[in-house]
C-alpha cells in the first residue's frame, strides 16, 4: 500500500503545473478533461516528484468555499515537505523564481529545512539530509 494522490486546491490549473514543473522540478504525469459530479468540464492534473512517488491531484477552486481554503488547506501551519538530494540546487531554483522564503535556512535533527510560501500562499519545507551553509561565514 502506498500513498498514491493528495489534494491541492489551487486557483488555476496552468499557473499551478507551472510551478510545480518550473520551480519544483515536478512532472507532469496526467493532464486530461474531465467532468465534475454535476457534469461541469473540468481537468484531472496530476504532477509527480521525477521518478515517480506520491503526486498532486492539482484541484481547480470551484466555488467560494473551496476559493476560501486555496494557501489556506491547514490553518496557516507548514502544509507539505519536499525532501530533496541536493538542498543548494533547489534552494537556489526557489530564490531564481522569486519564491518567498519565510524565516532563514536552519539545521534541525531531521536535516536543514527552508521554510518557503508557494504562489497560492501554502506553506511548505524544503528538506535537505545535510547542512547546506547558506548565511555561512
Amino acid at each position: 500500500m502506498h500513498m498514491d494522490l493528495v489534494t491541492i486546491v489551487v486557483p488555476d490549473y496552468d499557473e499551478a503545473v507551472e510551478f510545480f514543473r518550473d520551480v519544483l522540478g515536478f512532472e507532469v504525469a496526467e493532464d486530461a478533461p474531465s467532468t465534475t459530479n454535476d457534469g461541469r468540464p473540468k481537468r484531472w492534473v496530476v504532477v509527480r516528484p521525477p521518478g515517480g512517488g506520491t503526486g498532486f491531484l492539482l484541484a481547480r477552486a470551484d466555488g467560494p468555499e473551496e476559493t476560501a481554503r486555496v494557501g489556506d488547506q491547514t490553518g496557516g501551519r507548514v502544509t507539505f515537505f519536499l525532501r530533496v538530494d541536493d538542498f543548494g540546487a533547489a534552494y537556489e531554483r526557489l530564490v531564481g523564481a522569486g519564491i518567498e522564503l519565510v524565516g532563514p535556512v536552519r539545521d534541525e535533527p531531521y536535516g536543514t529545512l527552508q521554510v518557503f510560501r508557494d504562489p497560492f500562499g501554502n506553506l511548505w519545507d524544503l528538506l535537505g539530509l545535510t547542512s547546506y551553509g547558506v548565511g555561512e561565514e
